[in-house]
């Protein structure tokens, strides 16, 4: 048993928001208990000595008001130093907090519907919602009050504050525009069989240094299942997943072992007492499970706006400035999405140049291309585990590639991370990058990022090829560039990078053959 089970044994988990309290009162965390502050999504920042703090706050449904974004930037600037990030989980995050603040901040949160409790730690995370529910015409289903049903059934529930590792699901109503399923450990699809509204179920992703995607259940669930079905599947993890070695306990190695036939098996006879419906499989996302971009028709009308963030990062200033654009052009209300941007719903088609030229100069004009579909995880600013730098490196990539690719035809992912952990999914992007850390024979140590390419979570469901050698961090501009370059001069119409990557070869884009390039030398 590693020390972190023993000690979920020992204090039940979420018994952390009794300890906060006294934590905060005597100025002092029990380093004992320092482990817990997870399940509280509170952790310690890097350097860890420092004694400063990083919390992860839920948006439930992913949509929040106005008033919300207003609260969230006044928190980052009176306990964070004005530091407020967006990740691609949908949750808002902040920086350099103290255990002394805390208290304060669930005090903030609480009025306007954000909570903490469950956003990181052995517990069921954050509940992934379309960003589109209730918007797009092309939906199937408003999957909304499903994932606030899942979200207040599983999260924070004692019955699952102690599983193997962390959980995470996701439910889409737009399978073809999403596909974000595929790397959750529970994805629901929406889709109709004869005309029924139900969903399609794949179980098992996650990614991390050992990635698997997800696995079909074989089975269509009805919307009224759909909080049943994730329950029963999270408890079979809880009581059957692996707890001696937390590298290999989450429940993409249960499901490896087992088999999905005898999970499935499991999860009906043990926790459901009945059969699932058999079903057929739901749509996939051809891009792979990017953001739908740029200004796009609701089913009603009007139009919804994204909102493209830099690599996730905004300023308080501007969130306020963007909350007072949602009360002018919509109807005060946003959503976060898992491509670390913000949506505004509900503007009239004649006030979308007016919103976008705003926009435009707040820097979070609704790209379409590049700036919307490039993230980054939090790096080695803050993150203990990174082994590089990533948002301001990955802002800086941004900026120098977007004028000269604005004319790509299909969208274009950049997944970028500090270390193998995988928080902004690098295996399942177009261009993904590792962060690592590489030693020259004096012993200097310089930060590299190695190159996972064309990975898909749409029509390929695969992850990315590794690419022999690895990128200086110095030269991520140069590289990006090149592979960017060579794309948009040898396309077809409509060729996705995937489908492009295949025809010409993975090969051709290995750091060495980008940036080294064997020259032929004539007249020797």
């Amino acid at each position: 048993m590693s020390d972190l089970e023993a000690l979920k044994k020992e204090v039940p988990p979420f018994q952390i928001f009794d300890l906060i309290t006294e934590y905060a009162a005597q100025g002092y965390i029990d380093p004992t208990r320092i482990d817990l502050l997870k399940w509280a999504g509170v952790y310690p920042q890097r350097p860890q000595e420092d004694g400063f703090l990083m919390m992860r706050v839920k948006v439930p449904t992913a949509e929040f008001s106005s008033d919300t974004l207003r609260v969230v930037a006044g928190i980052s600037e009176d306990f964070g130093r004005g530091f407020l990030d967006v990740t691609d989980r949908q949750a808002f995050q902040f920086h350099w907090l103290t255990i002394d603040m805390v208290p304060q901040i669930f005090e903030r949160l609480e009025p306007v519907g954000l909570h903490t409790k469950g956003a990181c730690g052995d517990t069921v995370r954050a509940v992934i919602a379309s960003p589109l529910a209730g918007l797009d015409a092309r939906e199937v289903i408003d999957v909304r009050p499903l994932a606030a049903a899942m979200e207040g059934t599983l999260s924070g529930n004692p019955d699952f504050q102690d599983l193997p590792r962390k959980f995470k699901i996701s439910i889409t109503g737009t399978p073809e525009l999403e596909g974000i399923h595929m790397i959750n450990d529970i994805g629901f699809l929406a889709h109709r069989v004869n005309g029924e509204v139900g969903f399609d179920v794949w179980v098992g992703g996650g990614l991390g240094a050992v990635a698997h995607l997800a696995k079909r259940l074989g089975v269509f669930v009805r919307p009224e299942e759909v909080v049943e079905v994730g329950r029963a599947i999270a408890g079979a993890y809880r009581d059957h997943g692996y707890r001696v070695n937390r590298k290999k306990s989450r429940l993409k190695f249960l499901i490896k072992d087992l088999g999905v036939e005898k999970f499935r098996e499991i999860v009906e006879t043990e926790y459901l007492g009945r059969k699932l419906s058999d079903g057929p499989e739901a749509p996939v996302a051809r891009f792979g499970g990017n953001d739908v971009l740029g200004v796009q028709p609701q089913r009603d009308g009007l139009n919804y706006v994204v909102v493209a963030t830099t690599v996730g990062r905004i300023d308080p200033r501007k969130a306020r400035h963007l909350a007072d654009l949602a009360d002018r052009y919509g109807k005060g209300m946003l959503r976060t999405t898992a491509f670390q941007n913000m949506v505004i719903p509900h503007v009239k088609t004649e006030d979308v140049a007016e919103l976008s030229a705003e926009l435009e100069a707040l820097d979070l004009a609704p790209k379409t291309t590049l700036r919307g579909t490039t993230i980054a995880c939090t790096g080695n600013q803050f993150c203990r585990l990174a082994l590089t730098e990533t948002k301001a490196r990955t802002a800086n990539l941004v900026d120098h590639l977007e004028a000269k690719f604005s004319g790509l035809d299909v969208p274009f992912t950049i997944n970028l991370t500090g270390c193998s952990n995988a928080c902004t999914r690098y295996q399942v992007a177009d261009l993904g990058f590792m962060g690592a850390n590489r030693t020259d024979k004096d012993g200097s140590v310089h930060e590299v990022y190695n190159v996972h390419l064309a990975g898909s979570i749409g029509q390929a469901q695969r992850t990315g090829t590794k690419l022999k050698g690895a990128v200086p961090a110095e030269r991520l501009n140069e590289y990006t560039d090149a592979v960017l370059s060579d794309f948009q001069a040898g396309k077809q119409p409509g060729e996705s990078f995937v489908e492009y990557a295949d025809r010409v070869g993975h090969g051709r884009f290995a750091p060495d053959a980008v940036l080294n390039p064997v020259r032929e030398v004539v007249g020797v």
